[in-house]
């Protein structure tokens, strides 16, 4: 196992199996030394995670959701580069809420996922990014999150 599963496993959460893609492209393409991750979205095997922010789902579910996504999208980069070890930074994340008109707060959101990224990687994991609202997502998912992260 490497270092960085431990730490994920030490901040009590465990790296799923990476998902298969659940239409008409792939998880990951890399070019060069970097890894463009498509968009993924939370589990949707219980009504948890569906809805609109804060209507249907509440803030802190929602950054929970961030939080699932996350690590769902570093399988993808352990599936693609085979050890998380050999991330070199998290360049850039792209967050989306599925929320009301008047809800202001995508950035607290997708905080789940940015926070996550620094608690796992540290320095490595500060990044740029994007948080915005959206009228809809895939299958009425509360959160959707891609990433570009830098590899060896």
């Amino acid at each position: 196992m490497s270092a960085i599963e431990e730490k994920i496993q030490s901040l009590g959460y465990t790296l799923p199996e990476a998902p298969a893609p659940a239409g008409s492209y792939v998880n990951c393409v890399r070019s060069g030394n970097q890894l463009f991750l498509a968009g993924g979205i939370p589990p949707f095997d219980t009504d948890t995670y569906l809805g609109k922010v804060p209507t249907d789902t509440s803030l802190e579910t929602a950054q929970e959701a961030a939080r699932l996504i996350t690590l769902n999208r570093l399988a993808v980069v352990k599936e693609e580069i085979g050890d998380l070890d050999k991330v070199v930074r998290i360049v850039n994340v792209g967050g989306f809420v599925n929320s009301e008109p008047d809800f202001y707060q995508h950035p607290a959101v997708i905080n789940g996922c940015s926070d996550l990224l620094v608690e796992i990687f540290g320095d490595k994991g500060i990044h740029s990014r994007t948080a915005m609202g959206a009228a809809a997502l895939p299958l009425n998912v509360s959160v959707e999150i891609n990433m570009v992260v830098e590899v060896e």
